[in-house]
């Protein structure tokens, strides 16, 4: 901005309006989807459940805001899958002012137990389960509009499931078939053939890699020790793996 403009600018002129992260963290703990929630120390909604999350400092870009508040509730060592998610602009959305903000979804394999910040009075993984994504679950209630910000997290996972190879996210660096299977099965909330899921994965062109491992003992019930995959290069898959659901309903 020229020395001319910036002296006819006058930000005072403006309602003030804040930027603010809010990250839907998701990852599987025994086979079981969950999602990252702080228990709120303080006041708007003191002593609820919400999204981590907090207010862009002047000196960071938005991705650099969201991994700094995931790092600060779960003091990751990993770098997650992290995407924009969507924008939250609801003018009543937060009781202390105007507050827009810029929701992400980051997804990684074996994210450490949560340790509360310091705006936090607690963190805690919760069971998608927990908040109305299951089979008759109780819904536990969130903050501010995060309800909202979680089921469109959720849908946004389970969609991209269907055509990329992010399931593979949730692993670690090898996997068996039947590992990534209940990745889907657990986030789709539907049951899978076994046999038919893995021809479908074989099928798609660097999806999986197999890496010519063999898993240890025990870790499949029963029959021959699975063999050991890795993700592949393929950034879309081609055929994709529909939902059953979606195909049922559109045949």
């Amino acid at each position: 901005m020229a020395a001319e403009e910036q002296r006819e600018y006058d930000p005072h002129d403006y309602p003030p309006v804040a930027a603010t992260v809010d990250i839907v963290a998701l990852t599987i703990r025994g086979d079981v989807p969950h999602v990252l929630l702080v228990r709120r120390g303080e006041a708007p909604y003191r002593n609820s459940w919400a999204l981590p999350g907090g207010f862009v400092r002047p000196d960071e870009d938005l991705a650099t805001a969201a991994l700094r508040e995931l790092s600060e509730e779960t003091h990751l060592t990993v770098a997650p899958h992290l995407e924009q998610l969507g924008t939250y602009g609801t003018p009543d959305r937060d009781p202390r002012m105007r507050v827009i903000s810029v929701a992400h979804l980051a997804i990684a394999a074996g994210l450490p137990e949560p340790k509360s910040g310091s705006d936090a009075a607690d963190a805690q993984w919760v069971p998608l389960s927990r908040l109305g994504f299951g089979d008759g679950a109780e819904t536990l209630p969130l903050a501010f509009d995060h309800a909202v910000i979680l089921a469109d997290a959720v849908e946004r996972a389970r969609a991209k499931l269907e055509y990329t190879p992010i399931a593979t996210s949730f692993l670690p660096p090898e996997f068996t078939i039947a590992q990534l299977r209940a990745i889907y099965e657990s986030l789709w909330n539907e049951p899978l053939h076994a046999a038919n899921f893995h021809r479908k994965v074989r099928s798609v062109s660097g999806f999986v890699i197999d890496t010519g491992h063999i898993a240890p003992s025990g870790r499949d019930k029963g029959g021959r020790r699975a063999r050991l995959y890795r993700a592949g290069e393929a950034t879309l898959l081609h055929p994709a793996l529909l939902r059953p659901s979606i195909t049922s309903t559109t045949a």
